[in-house]
């Protein structure tokens, strides 16, 4: 048996389909489990034991996007496949899954694209209440007899990768970090204003976790794009942290093999509701979330409840969740509103 996953564009949405994988393994263990993804996100699923093969999709602009597509079809075709599952449901994804003629094309029951596939799934993100987003896309299998997913047997999964372990060491050593420090990677950026907390108030967090243990290395992190701001926060949090500024690290960016490494050495991750709060949840690190518009039941990490991680939001807002396009008061309240003294209540309760 063949089975296609098509699963595109942002990070966390991939870390998400992880349970899934594991699920379809189980289910089908003899089949082969090739995964369509896009280049950013595809360190995510890169080791993944369940997934035989992969095929990285590109993001061709204009008329070349169209040649690019069907020749992508095309393929796909030739390859025969006996089930695909689109966990995106978005229109290229869509077409893709219906293009390539899989006999089952399983996929949720979207407007305008519900003719893409043979199997339809209600659309459950519109649940109220919200439900995790792992359960929205493993409710994909229930077609297959596919048992929803249970947070202990089927947490997100990203293996680490022997490579990045080691650049991560030689990067630490270099910055004189032993696997004696106590390190709390603090990542501060995200994918769009929506779910960036001020840099004023990661730098006054950092500050005290620094001050409060001398054991302790405070990693600050941030996107490829966003490392001046990242700076910006590591300068400021030294010039309020006094005698403890010397425990507040910048080591350049990390790439997701390289972060996912970096977290599982860490003693806490704290950082927004984005692709690496994700990538932190496939650790046994404990991890403190800031959440604005996002609500953390639908993005909380999904692992084995034992392991500590604790929400961190504004509360009840009218405005809140949104669709994080136009910020109706105009002021970010969902995310001003989250003190450094919570996000530093919430990171001590976690590391005692």
């Amino acid at each position: 048996m063949k089975i296609l996953l098509v699963r595109l564009r942002l990070i966390g949405d991939v870390v998400f389909t992880t349970p899934a994988i594991g699920a379809l393994r189980r289910r089908f263990p003899g089949a082969r489990i090739t995964y369509l993804v896009e280049a950013p996100a595809e360190p995510v699923v890169r080791h993944h034991p369940g997934i035989d093969d992969i095929i990285v999709l590109e993001r061709p602009r204009g008329f070349a996007r169209l040649q690019y597509d069907a020749a992508l079809a095309r393929r796909l075709r030739r390859e025969r496949f006996d089930l695909v599952i689109d966990f995106h449901g978005g229109p290229r994804s869509g077409l893709l899954t219906w293009a390539n003629g899989a006999p089952q094309r399983i996929g949720y029951d979207l407007p305008g694209r519900g003719w893409c596939y043979t199997t339809r799934v209600p659309w459950t993100r519109s649940l109220v209440p919200p439900r995790h987003s792992v359960l929205n896309q493993s409710a994909l299998l229930e077609p297959l007899g596919v048992d929803p997913p249970d947070r202990a047997r089927d947490a997100v999964t990203m293996p680490l990768d022997p490579d990045a372990v080691r650049r991560v060491d030689e990067r630490l050593a270099a910055a004189g970090i032993d696997h004696s420090a106590r390190l709390i990677v603090l990542h501060v950026s995200a994918g769009n204003p929506f779910r960036r907390w001020p840099a004023a108030s990661f730098a006054s967090a950092a500050a005290t976790l620094a001050s409060e243990d001398p054991a302790r290395r405070i990693i600050v992190t941030s996107g490829p794009s966003e490392s001046a701001a990242a700076e910006s926060v590591a300068g400021e949090a030294r010039q309020l942290a006094g005698n403890a500024a010397s425990r507040i690290v910048r080591t350049g960016e990390f790439d997701l093999a390289e972060l996912r490494a970096l977290v599982d050495r860490a003693a806490l991750y704290i950082g927004g509701d984005s692709g690496p709060l994700h990538i932190a949840a496939t650790t046994r690190t404990p991890i403190v979330a800031l959440f604005g518009p996002t609500l953390p039941d639908r993005s909380m990490p999904w692992r084995d409840p034992a392991i500590g991680a604790i929400a961190v939001d504004a509360g009840a807002l009218p405005c809140r969740p949104c669709h994080q396009r136009h910020c109706v008061p105009g002021d970010f309240r969902c995310l001003t509103a989250i003190s450094p003294t919570m996000v530093v209540t919430a990171a001590e309760q976690l590391l005692k």
